[in-house]
């Protein structure tokens, strides 16, 4: 009799401490998403005080190419009021494009070009440009273990009974990433 106690009692105990050790993975891993998230906006934020200068500069070189400055503002705005993942993504993206044909438009200009300031804010904004790119995969790697995790049994039945939901990846709108840059010279 005391040995099925003892049986009873030791699997409750394994039962007990394998709960605890995937209640512990599922937290670990949505820590290190939401700590990946927080590295993407101090990446966005860094784009986004890096525009104002890159658009004083290219301004005074290019009086006439006012709608591009617009869009870039205008984009730049739009990603730091957007809300939730998939409208940072997708604001994120339109940056992206509005910074693109201000690139394009630098290059009709030599002395834009050649300018000292003008290359260090691009160098600048193109590190940023990589630092999201690497912060952003970092995040969709976080979320992928922990989607996994909360699909696969037996972590799913811990999943379910704490309310662990699956997370969304940050993805890009590949629909725009792939269009050719429409630079108009009015």
């Amino acid at each position: 009799m005391d040995i099925i106690y003892y049986a009873v009692i030791g699997i409750v105990i394994l039962v007990a401490l394998i709960l605890i050790w995937l209640f512990n993975s599922l937290v670990t891993l949505k820590n290190r998403i939401e700590n990946a998230w927080s590295q993407i906006d101090v990446q966005l934020r860094r784009r986004y005080d890096l525009i104002p200068n890159l658009i004083e500069t290219v301004k005074g070189y290019t009086k006439h190419e006012k709608s591009v400055f617009e869009n870039v503002s205008k984009a730049r705005a739009e990603l730091m009021s957007a809300k939730g993942i998939n409208d940072k993504g997708k604001a994120n993206d339109a940056l992206s494009g509005a910074l693109k044909s201000l690139f394009a438009i630098a290059e009709n200009y030599p002395d834009l070009k050649a300018s000292e300031n003008f290359k260090l804010l691009q160098e600048e904004l193109s590190g940023t440009e990589s630092k999201i790119a690497f912060a952003r995969q970092f995040y969709n790697d976080n979320v992928m273990a922990f989607n996994t995790q909360i699909q696969v049994f037996p972590s799913s039945i811990v999943a379910g009974l704490l309310a662990f939901k699956l997370k969304e990846y940050f993805e890009l709108d590949n629909s725009k990433v792939r269009e050719p840059i429409k630079v108009d010279f009015k």
